[in-house]
């Protein structure tokens, strides 16, 4: 069974940084992708970015619009875990952000994810 846990959420204000992170465990191949959505209160959940990895590494990167050149997703030093860091962050990105794992590619779809984790808060004042 995939679980994910994520961490990392919080206050901050307005232009500034949060880094999320999200631990996997349970995938029985190498080869998955890993995304973020988030969800604000009243709004429907909204994809944000994903990685499709492989054992050999990172195979490509995926954003929404609205976080392009200020949110990066990437690999973290330990196994199995997908980072997202937020910089200039607005207002806007306020939302409670969750983990999501598929076997297939990765998508903006969050109906193609099999696996959630319990998600994280992120407040940004304004």
């Amino acid at each position: 069974q995939v679980q994910l846990v994520e961490s990392g959420g919080g206050l901050v204000q307005a232009g500034g940084s949060l880094r999320l992170s999200c631990a996997s465990s349970g995938q029985t191949t190498s080869r998955y992708a890993l995304a973020w959505f988030r969800q604000a209160p009243g709004k429907e959940r909204e994809f944000v970015a994903a990685i499709n990895w492989s054992g050999g590494g990172t195979l490509s990167t995926l954003y929404a619009d609205s976080v392009k050149g200020r949110f990066t997703i990437s690999r973290g030093n330990a196994k199995n875990t997908v980072l997202l860091q937020m910089d200039s962050l607005k207002a806007e990105d306020t939302a409670f952000y969750y983990c999501a794992s598929t076997y297939q590619y990765a998508t903006r779809n969050a109906a193609r994810y099999d696996y959630w984790g319990q998600g994280t808060q992120v407040t940004v004042s304004s």
